[in-house]
């Protein structure tokens, strides 16, 4: 009797011990903003859909007008969202400082990839090929990495 009660006790007090470590480390951790959290999320959704459509345009083979008029038509709507979450200063994530001391810049940059990401959508919606949408879709890329250079800290992934 007295074994299976030390086994319960080492076991809440195991249980304990852990649950206390985890919380500690949650309290530790610093929460991420939600502008961030938002942008985020969506420059991933942007992502996924440009990695749906770029397998296509480099294997021409496996273009479907369909599924690719659907992405376009995501990216299109989507590329107006993120904009408006990069209005708190404080909210930096991997945003560089001139997001906010070079602002013009940066909106002139947002402007130009929706109106990219409008242009692909158009492109797409008659689209039979890849062939048909390769120099919208390059635009669309080309948007997004001119406003990665100049806007968003280096990473490692």
């Amino acid at each position: 009797m007295t074994q299976v009660h030390a086994n319960k006790s080492i076991k809440s007090i195991f249980g304990v011990t852990l649950m206390a470590a985890a919380l500690g480390i949650t309290a530790c951790s610093s929460p991420t903003h939600p502008d961030v959290k938002a942008r985020q999320d969506i420059m991933k959704n942007y992502g996924d859909s440009m990695k749906v459509m770029g397998g296509m345009v480099k294997e021409p083979d496996t273009f479907d007008a369909e599924v690719f008029q659907e992405q376009a038509a995501f990216l299109a709507e989507e590329s107006k969202t993120p904009w408006n979450h990069f209005v708190d200063a404080e909210a930096v994530g991997n945003a560089k400082e001139e997001v906010w001391s070079n602002n013009d810049d940066f909106i002139a940059r947002s402007e130009d990839f929706q109106q990219a990401s409008a242009e692909l959508n158009m492109a797409a919606s008659t689209a039979t090929s890849a062939s048909d949408i390769e120099a919208a879709f390059g635009a669309v890329g080309k948007s997004c990495k001119s406003c990665h250079d100049d806007y968003q800290v280096e990473t490692d992934n």
